[in-house]
């Protein structure tokens, strides 16, 4: 297999699954196949693993993930976006899973590959989405979106302080000339960036209009959804984030079942939550990890299992 993507904290997300060799696992990420990879070296005969990617790229990655192990049948591919998990579930008989690894964010891949156009070092087509078959691309999103739907943007998902002025400048821009390319953003954005935090704030940038494109967060919210109905009782769900938005929304699912964090309490007070945490703080990449792979510096990994209850049961 090509170095896609270097699996962040894979010891750690396999403890975190608690493999059973009979079991039934998902893999909402794909990728390059290594999480995935690592699980069915753990499943026996009787185990199954379903993968989930939308990225046409990370298919060409299916063919390496079953050459590395004897699957024997254990391993189907769902080419699609994890938001449909429960629905993908349903169709494929499944009732509970044991386990649902997510590796959130965006791959090193992506990042180096320029024609995709994640990256601002990178001068390329500002397409940016994950399945480059569907959707609106992130020059479309600039030539169509009006100055407050981009403000909010560059605000809620970039958490920028100049997102208005940045948002004017780009609406400005795009009455002369059609914002084409990693290149053209990047010229329009950098007078409103402090030169002292350009390599941040550019990215910052480039991150909000990645999110809106894609529909992250409301792919997140869905899939989290799916994956508390799915769990079987004692099952694990393994999250990992790169940024506050995200990790926000997993640990609000995790501690009171809805991704706004609203709790539900019953008549004795007691809070109604599908999932219990197993560490309360997120773990970080070990020291060695981050200087290996640059990208796990900004990784936080939570664990929660599925509540043993009555309700939950009958979901």
């Amino acid at each position: 297999m090509s170095e896609y993507h270097i699996p962040v904290m894979l010891n750690e997300c396999l403890e975190g699954l608690q493999i059973r060799p009979d079991g039934t696992y998902v893999d909402v990420t794909f990728g390059g196949g290594g999480h995935s990879r690592a699980i069915l070296e753990r499943l026996g005969p009787n185990g199954h693993l379903y993968s989930f990617d939308q990225d046409p790229d990370a298919e060409r990655n299916i063919a390496g993930a079953e050459g590395d192990v004897t699957t024997e049948g254990r391993f189907t591919f769902v080419r699609s976006n994890f938001r449909y998990l429960r629905n993908w579930m349903r169709y494929y008989g499944v009732e509970h899973i044991d386990g649902l690894l997510a590796d959130l964010g965006v791959s090193s891949h992506h990042l180096d590959e320029a024609s995709r156009g994640f990256a601002f070092r990178l001068d390329a087509p500002l397409d940016m989405r994950m399945n480059t078959r569907a959707g609106m691309t992130a020059a479309q999103l600039l030539a169509e979106a009006s100055e407050e739907q981009l403000a909010r943007i560059l605000t809620l998902y970039g958490e920028l302080r100049q997102a208005k002025r940045m948002a004017a400048a780009l609406v400005r821009a795009r009455q002369k000339q059609t914002i084409a390319t990693t290149g053209d953003l990047q010229q329009i954005l950098l007078p409103m960036i402090d030169p002292r935090a350009q390599k941040k704030e550019l990215a910052q940038a480039f991150q909000a209009l990645r999110i809106e494109v894609n529909h992250e967060m409301a792919a997140l919210e869905e899939m989290l959804n799916g994956a508390v109905q799915c769990l079987a009782p004692g099952g694990r769900l393994v999250v990992m984030t790169y940024h506050s938005l995200e990790d926000r929304i997993v640990k609000n699912v995790i501690r009171s079942g809805h991704a706004d964090g609203k709790i539900e309490q019953d008549f004795y007070g007691r809070i109604l939550a599908p999932l219990k945490a197993v560490n309360n703080k997120p773990i970080m990449a070990t020291e060695a990890e981050q200087e290996q792979n640059p990208r796990s510096r900004s990784a936080k990994l939570r664990i929660a299992a599925k509540l043993p209850t009555d309700k939950n049961e009958k979901q």
